[in-house]
């Protein structure tokens, strides 16, 4: 297994700084995702450590090699593009064996490992095929059998599940994440994707900008954003502007809400609220945080309600009510008088600006909170 270290890398094309002053470290065995929106440089920032991209400053290494003027070939990674690649007049065999007979590997034991690479993604038995006689998730799996067929030090994805539909992208994500553990290779993989980014990821990096917004286990991101541009990125979120009560035990909103919450700072600007964290009554209940609501909006999704509640003083909430008639679940609907109740303990301030480039205190490798 193989560490990756970027350390200051920045990359220019003509004035615009695709990439600025980006440092970070990959651990041995680690599956780590960059995430962002499109043009936030995740995708240069991938074809960087691949050779595919010159620096512009700054330096890679590759376990003890320095690799930032070496070519892709020299690199000794594994790449999965986001269309696959995969050469249409070739079979499966002699698409994973490609990379094998460029490096001259002798016949037996090039056969070998095309066969162990197809073994480890469940394709035994495809190799005479084509890739137009498979379906897409068997594509996705064959670009990942010839990315690895090489021994890869790392391996690195550009979107490999953008092209799937819903269902098979769910499906192949979990083998994807299989296959890393299995094989416990180095990874690092591109995508734009919340929830595919949290479901194989060991730690994400949040991107915006060029630059690094956080970076922590997808626990940490998801609880404890640094800033309103990870929370919203990482998750769904009510931000409510506003700031702290002197006594910081409370957050008073701009539309002149008093929210007791516990996780306040002085410097304060927003308060997260995740929809999950805000149950929903039937009217009448009272207490702290307790606020009547009406129902505008109630879409079953089966296991949820996801709702859009109106306060009394106008301000609009997000909440997601359980569904399961197992849980007691009641049945909302547009018109409903409720009381709407924020849990003190979830409701988080936070910054609205950005963090300074590779926020990673207390990534949560070591310490994910509990649940």
């Amino acid at each position: 297994m193989t560490a990756i270290h970027i350390e200051h890398a920045s990359k220019r094309f003509g004035t615009v700084a695709a990439v600025e002053d980006f440092s970070l470290a990959v651990e041995d065995g680690e599956f780590l995702v960059l995430l962002g929106p499109s043009g936030c440089g995740k995708t240069t920032t991938l074809r960087m450590v691949a050779g595919f991209l010159d620096v512009t400053s700054g330096t890679i290494r590759i376990g003890e090699r320095d690799v930032t003027r070496l070519p892709p070939h020299r690199r000794n990674i594994g790449f999965v593009f986001q269309n696959y690649a995969l050469f249409p007049h070739l079979s499966v065999h002699e698409n994973v064996a490609f990379g094998l007979r460029r490096r001259k590997v002798a016949d037996a034991e090039r056969d070998k490992r095309v066969n162990e690479a197809l073994a480890l993604v469940k394709l035994e038995g495809y190799g005479a095929r084509l890739p137009r006689e498979l379906s897409g998730g068997q594509q996705q799996r064959v670009a990942i059998a010839r990315a690895l067929a090489i021994k890869p030090d790392v391996l690195l994805l550009d979107e490999p599940l953008s092209n799937l539909d819903a269902r098979l992208r769910h499906d192949v994500r979990q083998e994807l994440r299989r296959l890393q553990k299995l094989s416990g290779i180095t990874t690092v993989m591109v995508t734009h994707d919340q929830d595919e980014a949290m479901s194989v990821g060991d730690r994400l990096v949040v991107m915006n900008n060029g630059r690094i917004e956080q970076v922590g286990t997808p626990q940490v991101l998801y609880r404890e954003p640094a800033t309103r541009f990870v929370a919203s990125f990482v998750g769904r979120g009510n931000f409510l502007s506003g700031k702290p009560a002197d006594d910081l035990g409370s957050f008073v909103t701009a539309s002149g809400l008093t929210i007791a919450a516990a996780n306040l700072q002085r410097d304060h600007d927003t308060l997260l609220v995740r929809p999950e964290n805000i149950s929903m009554e039937r009217a009448g209940m009272t207490g702290a945080n307790c606020f009547p609501a009406t129902v505008e909006v109630a879409t079953f999704l089966g296991s949820s309600f996801e709702t859009t509640l109106r306060l009394a003083n106008g301000d609009l909430l997000a909440a997601v009510a359980p569904g399961s008639r197992a849980t007691g679940a009641t049945d909302w609907c547009a018109g409903d008088s409720v009381t709407a109740r924020i849990d003190p303990q979830a409701a988080s301030g936070l910054h609205a600006g950005s963090a300074s480039n590779g926020t990673d205190k207390n990534d949560g490798r070591n310490n994910v909170p509990a649940a």
